[in-house]
């Protein structure tokens, strides 16, 4: 029997990973970044770094993904089989399992090309799946770098309406907005500033990481991306891509005027994402007062919208026992690489 299970969630910018012991108890939490788009050579540096700083060297591994999605790949289909692939050439001595949504896990030497469908960005499903079997009913939410998911949890189910991103998508299950990635102008086309209600610049000026970095919430660890200038990761420097927006003269003096700006810019963003979650209450399944599981990098916003809506927050992190030492990481940040891990121990 392996010594341990890792869990891998292979996505278009990062690659997550989390290693448990066959009890189950979390040891290790990684992520590495992974621009996927720029070819599979990132995909195999990344995975050798983790492996490298992996204490246990037997281990059986359990992998879902999203990065099949890049486009690096003519189609989900190629990009799934790529991926799986370029795993089996990185694990080649290892026990290899893939996570294939609603057609559960699957060995990697018997998928198929009719199982590539399922196994296309099905993270979301592990992870809310593990906090379905945790909290009979809720809400779970899992906010990250780049994409919101919303889903709502009842009889200990995930009742989902879609499964795939654009059923998501159009059921507001899937809400493309995330707190570090995110371009602003995707977030925000207008904004009250110094007193006026006014446009945006429809331009790559800045990222949702330069809001957080201005209010205070950005882990400078889950900030594994480069800035939209390529310059500094400080608070001036995030004040200054977002004063481009604005068109207004930047100045060191007026930080407190770009944080007001990046206050208000924070608003949208949650607001979006609030509003996603009050349609999937509307649906009366669960108490109005439900919990909400908050997962993700970006899950303080999950709290603070629970807060709002007067529901119980319970972090995703604590549905595990843990005894790791703190990589930057925590287990909620790389919800779907642990949930893949914990539900594949009984296989």
């Amino acid at each position: 029997m392996p010594q341990c299970i890792i869990g891998w969630d292979i996505g278009g910018a990062h690659v997550k990973a989390v290693v448990l012991e066959s009890s189950g108890t979390v040891l290790n939490v990684f992520q590495s970044p992974c621009p996927l788009w720029k070819g599979l050579d990132y995909l195999n540096k990344s995975v050798a770094e983790i492996l490298h700083k992996c204490p246990e060297k037997k281990c059986k591994h359990i992998v879902t993904m999203t990065g099949e999605l890049v486009d690096l790949f003519d189609s989900r289909d190629q990009g799934v089989a790529a991926i799986i692939q370029a795993m089996k050439n990185n694990l080649p001595e290892c026990e290899l399992v893939i996570y294939a949504g609603i057609d559960g896990f699957i060995r990697s030497e018997k998928i198929e090309q009719k199982h590539y469908a399922s196994i296309a960005s099905a993270n979301w499903l592990a992870s809310a799946s593990l906090a379905a079997d945790k909290k009979s009913a809720g809400l779970f939410i899992d906010i990250g770098s780049t994409t919101t998911d919303i889903l709502l949890l009842a009889d200990d189910k995930v009742q989902a309406i879609g499964l795939t991103d654009f059923d998501r998508m159009v059921s507001d299950e899937l809400v493309y907005t995330g707190i570090i990635r995110t371009a602003v102008m995707a977030v925000a086309q207008s904004a009250c500033f110094k007193g006026h209600n006014m446009g945006l610049m429809a331009e790559y000026f800045a990222t949702m990481a330069d809001v957080y970095r201005l209010t205070g919430e950005l882990n400078e660890e889950h900030d594994q991306t480069d800035t939209a200038d390529g310059s500094d990761k400080t608070v001036l420097a995030s004040a200054k891509r977002l004063s481009r927006m604005t068109g207004y003269e930047y100045s060191d003096a007026d930080i407190s005027v770009w944080k007001q700006l990046a206050e208000n810019i924070k608003s949208q963003q949650k607001n979006k994402i609030k509003q996603a979650c009050e349609r999937q209450l509307s649906r009366n399944l669960i108490p109005a007062k439900a919990v909400f599981v908050g997962a993700g990098v970006g899950r303080f916003l999950v709290k603070q919208i629970a807060e709002d809506l007067g529901c119980l927050y319970v972090d995703f992190t604590d549905l595990f026992a843990v005894k790791y030492q703190q990589t930057g990481m925590d287990v909620a940040d790389c919800a779907p690489a642990a949930a893949v891990a914990l539900l594949a121990l009984s296989i």
